[in-house]
This record gives C-alpha cells, sequence and structure tokens, in this order.
C-alpha cells in the first residue's frame, strides 16, 4: 500500500514537472480584427513580438494604433493565461479553478514577482 502511494505521488510529481515544462514554453498570439497588428506574449505575458502591417501608419491614427496594441497584449495574455489554467487543473483539488483562485486569477498567479496586470474572463 506505502509502494502504491510513493508510485502515484512519484507519477504526480512527473506530471507537474512537464506541466511546468509546457508553462515555460508557452506563447499566445492575437491578431486584431482588421489585420494591421499582430502580438505574441509569452508565459508571463510578457510582449515577444509585435508585428504591424506597413499599411497600419495610413489606416490607423497614432491613439488607435496604440488602443490596437494594447488590445492584442490583453487578449494575446488572456488567451495564455487560459492556457496555464488548463495545464494546471489536473494538480488542483476538485473545485473549479476560479473558486479556488478567484475569478481574476492569471499568469501572475503561477509566476510570483511577475508585474502582470490581472486577467479578466471574456
Amino acid at each position: 500500500m506505502l509502494e502504491q502511494l510513493v508510485k502515484e505521488v512519484n507519477q504526480q510529481a512527473e506530471q507537474l514537472k512537464q506541466a511546468q515544462e509546457k508553462m515555460r514554453d508557452l506563447t499566445a498570439t492575437a491578431k486584431s480584427r482588421d489585420g494591421m497588428v499582430t502580438v505574441t506574449v509569452g508565459p508571463r505575458g510578457d510582449v515577444q513580438a509585435i508585428e504591424l502591417d506597413p499599411r497600419v501608419y495610413r489606416k490607423l491614427s497614432p491613439s488607435e494604433l496604440s488602443d490596437s496594441i494594447m488590445a492584442q497584449i490583453k487578449d494575446a495574455t488572456r488567451q495564455v493565461s487560459g492556457e496555464m489554467r488548463e495545464l494546471m487543473e489536473p494538480f488542483t483539488p476538485t473545485l473549479p479553478f476560479e473558486d479556488l483562485f478567484g475569478p481574476e486569477a492569471g499568469a501572475d498567479l503561477f509566476f510570483p514577482g511577475s508585474d502582470l496586470p490581472r486577467t479578466e474572463k471574456k
């Protein structure tokens, strides 16, 4: 019986290690509806790339461009946060993720010390 328990704990530890490795490699990309702005963020919500269509400067004002970039960062961060939730759910009690960590829990929860903004639910 003790051997079985040790075996299960070791399996869970290995699965958690694999989930953490996957979390380190997570990225999410969001593209504006007009296709002018594309943003990719990493697992901590850190911006890894911003791609602008060359026509963006003719089509959007500076404030519209700024708003679009910020919206895509927010959307990509929300996506990566959702992927993290999915990876971590098997390791949480049977309570729903939101009940356990709160409705606004995001990537910052899994990476303490991060200065990421809280993510919002859609």
